[in-house]
């Protein structure tokens, strides 16, 4: 019962954020028809028990091409590589995922579908100062899957987000200045849990949060998507902070939240 209600709290939020930020459509929550399982207990890395296990070599090499460790992207070196994107893009595109392949496996395409395509999408206007520049970034169905199309909005709020696991968070990228950074690597079902703790732990202790005991001011993204940080074992967002960050909030505190700079994230 818990799970359903969250369901159709995530829904009901997800619509809210869309319609705040003037991006609602069907589009945006939408998974078409795409298989999401949830994260039961704590999430394992591995690559049995899948019926696929999709090659991100190619998406990795790119990363680690044009992504510095600051998760800072050379958008001009991409463009010049973009033959390379481009039939990565394809190869993931032409796969149809069920429910036959492993959690790890469908965060791991879900992931990087999302970063890869994000990135597609910046190519394809650049130069642009911002991704709200972009007519429907997250709204327009922009991604083939299969024999289906989605949105950047539908791979988030659709798929991931029902997935059960709120570190996903801050690992998909959505090209601006205040969002978590782009993993210079690709996300694997081998290294998924570690990849995400290690992409959650750092996003919480960088310079994107102001975090102290008494006074902590932190990410909007803990605002905007906090029913997905609210579990049996964190029942506060001050609780799922408090797992990753070296400073712990105090229980009492009061969280205020950041400006988001919407910025590209250039090199």
């Amino acid at each position: 019962m818990y799970h359903i209600m969250k369901r159709i709290i995530v829904g009901l939020f997800a619509a809210f954020l869309l319609y705040s930020c003037n991006l609602i459509s069907a589009a945006g929550l939408s998974s078409a028809g795409q298989p999401t399982k949830e994260v039961n207990g704590d999430l394992t890395s591995t690559t049995a028990n899948s019926a696929e296990n999709v090659d991100h070599s190619a998406w990795d090499a790119l990363l680690k091409k044009h992504v510095n460790a600051a998760g800072m992207v050379d958008y001009e070196g991409f463009q010049k590589d973009r033959a390379k994107l481009d039939s990565y893009l394809k190869k993931l595109s032409s796969y149809n995922p069920t429910d036959d392949w492993s959690v790890q496996e469908l965060l791991a395409y879900y992931i990087n579908l999302y970063n890869a395509y994000t990135v597609e999408l910046i190519l394809n206007n650049y130069p642009v100062k911002s991704i709200k520049d972009i007519d429907g970034a997250w709204t327009k169905a922009i991604v083939p899957v299969g024999n289906r199309e989605l949105s950047l909005g539908g791979i988030e709020n659709g798929v991931l987000r029902k997935m059960n696991e709120p570190r996903i968070h801050f690992a998909i990228n959505c090209a601006s200045m205040s969002c978590p950074k782009l993993l210079n690597e690709a996300y694997t079902a081998a290294k998924i849990n570690e990849q995400l703790d290690r992409a959650t732990r750092e996003f919480v202790n960088s310079d994107k949060n102001n975090i102290s005991a008494s006074n902590p001011k932190v990410s909007s993204i803990f605002d905007w998507y906090k029913s997905d940080f609210i579990t049996d074992k964190t029942p506060t967002v001050i609780d799922y902070i408090n797992q990753y960050s070296k400073t712990k909030i105090n229980k009492g505190a009061t969280l205020t939240y950041k400006n988001y700079d919407w910025n590209l994230n250039k090199q």
